[in-house]
């Protein structure tokens, strides 16, 4: 077997070989990869991370960790159904990282930052549907999240595309809408149950 070989160097950057002679690249790979250097030698070169920053990308796995896709759904006694639905998109920080969350909204160009009380953060978020169909659904769909949260993004977008169709206007499709909201955030707090939601419409009259 051949020893390592910790400052070997490739067009795609910085390589060494282990010693069952598999080629590992680190970061300064052309293409973004996923999960930081790989199987570095100590004392590897590892290419410079400043410069490779992919700020979609980092929005994404920001995201990923620290934002929530919600739809809320609470009494509007002047709409028909009774019910407004409201999507959103926010995302929390410490307030001495504000920064992060003014980038966040410079970079969709959209949504306000205020103080959580809740537990004393900033929260950047956008509940404009207009907004979140062309700018966030978009950004997401080509930079991709990567935990169980996709799952609550695709719920979103179902709700987010039947809204533009006005279905949340009618009780039919309010009660899909509801029963899609419903899989969403399962931990989260809801103001009102979706059995309650639900009852309502059956209740009402055609």
């Amino acid at each position: 077997m051949g020893s390592p070989l910790p400052h070997a160097r490739s067009r795609y950057g910085p390589v060494t070989t282990d010693p069952f002679g598999v080629r590992l690249r680190s970061l300064s790979h052309p293409r973004r990869t996923v999960g930081g250097v790989a199987n570095l030698w100590p004392g590897q070169y590892a290419g410079s991370l400043q410069s490779e920053v992919d700020f979609p990308s980092y929005v994404s796995g920001y995201v990923d960790g620290e934002g929530c896709f919600t739809v809320s759904i609470s009494p509007r006694p002047t709409i028909r159904v009774g019910w407004e639905v409201r999507p959103s998109l926010s995302v929390s920080q410490n307030q001495d990282r504000s920064e992060v969350l003014l980038r966040m909204q410079e970079y969709f160009g959209c949504g306000t930052i205020r103080p959580d009380r809740s537990d004393k953060t900033l929260k950047w978020e956008t509940r404009s549907l207009p907004v979140l169909v062309a700018r966030v659904i978009p950004h997401f769909k080509a930079y991709p999240l990567l935990s169980g949260k996709r799952q609550d993004f695709e719920l979103f977008v179902s709700v987010c595309m039947r809204m533009t169709r006005s279905e949340h206007l009618t009780r039919s499709g309010l009660r899909e809408i509801v029963r899609l909201a419903a899989q969403m955030n399962p931990s989260g707090k809801r103001g009102y149950s979706p059995a309650r939601i639900i009852d309502s419409l059956v209740e009402m009259k055609a």
